[in-house]
């Protein structure tokens, strides 16, 4: 595989991208070539960056193509529901994330295409690029960064970006 400029490689010490090293976290269940929804693993792969959310009412746009997560944005984790892994609105019954958090952690969200837009149930959903808890804690799948590497990433991107997460790293 090559990699290019705008890709955003995943190694045992960080994401590599634009000649920096980004410190990150991944899931809990560590890197997997077989992703299964509830597993808290990060899918091996080149996920393309297909959307940016922000809160608007705690930041300004961050970039020009960022749409804001509004009161009542969700993202769907139930397999059994037709728009599993898709962002859909309160008031909604079936499982979901809710993407309008009281903390801080979806304030910037890069969503990837992992198992999207076609999901396939039980293939996981919402592998998102998102700010971390703190230094080191897993995330539930999705990779994490410190909240000022994410601002500088989400200046450096755009949609198409890829991520690539090797499966070398996989368990």
């Amino acid at each position: 595989m090559r990699f290019g400029p705008q890709d955003l490689i995943l190694t045992r010490s960080g994401l590599r991208f634009a000649g920096r090293l980004l410190p990150c976290t991944v899931g809990r269940g560590g890197i997997t070539t077989d992703k299964r929804e509830g597993d808290g693993a990060t899918p091996a792969g080149v996920h393309h960056i297909t959307a940016l959310l922000y809160r608007p009412d705690r930041m300004a746009r961050p970039a020009w193509w960022a749409l804001p997560i509004r009161p009542g944005d969700l993202w769907s984790d139930d397999p059994a529901d037709p728009a599993y892994n898709h962002l859909v609105r309160a008031p909604y019954a079936p499982s979901h994330e809710r993407l309008r958090r009281g903390d801080r952690l979806y304030d910037l969200v890069l969503l990837t295409d992992w198992n999207w837009p076609e999901a396939e149930p039980e293939r996981g959903s919402a592998i998102f690029l998102h700010r971390w808890r703190r230094p080191g804690f897993q995330t539930e799948g999705c990779v994490a960064f410190a909240p000022h590497h994410l601002r500088w990433l989400v200046g450096q991107i755009g949609p198409g970006t890829r991520l690539v997460v090797p499966p070398a790293f996989a368990g």
